[in-house]
């Protein structure tokens, strides 16, 4: 009898498989941090504060959006406990939350909504460039 896998892709995966996929989140989570921080200064510079804070709220979301999409890749092909569903109620509770912080710190502190917009999108200027990256340093 055969010892089964520990959870996640990284286990179903062999090892180079494995390192390919932690170094590429990994690449991933700094893209998400240096864009986050050069779009804030540019924003700072173009509008103001407001700008700066608008870009910094789309891109926490954008940030938390790719943890969370991580967090579920690795959850699968895990055994699931019997208290997934509340697991699922938290996070579906944490997203409200986050969506009602967004919307009053929209409404009632006067970000820049454009820059908020933008900064949502630095999750997919981090994929593009980590697809980049893979396409010209691949090893086949």
């Amino acid at each position: 009898m055969t010892d089964p896998a520990p959870p996640g892709p990284t286990a179903q995966l062999d090892k180079f498989e494995a390192g390919i996929y932690t170094r590429a989140v990994r690449r991933i989570y700094r893209n998400l941090f240096v864009l986050a921080a050069a779009g804030m200064l540019a924003c700072l510079w173009w509008r103001g504060l407001p700008g700066a804070l608008g870009f910094l709220l789309g891109a926490a979301f954008a940030i938390l959006s790719f943890r969370g999409i991580h967090k579920f890749a690795d959850s699968l092909g895990r055994e699931r406990d019997p208290s997934h569903r509340r697991v699922l109620a938290g996070k579906i509770v944490r997203y409200l939350l986050v969506a009602l912080c967004a919307y009053v710190i929209l409404q009632y502190f006067r970000v820049n909504r454009i820059a908020a917009i933008a900064g949502a999108f630095v999750l997919v200027a981090a994929v593009l460039i980590e697809i980049a990256f893979e396409l010209i340093y691949a090893r086949a």
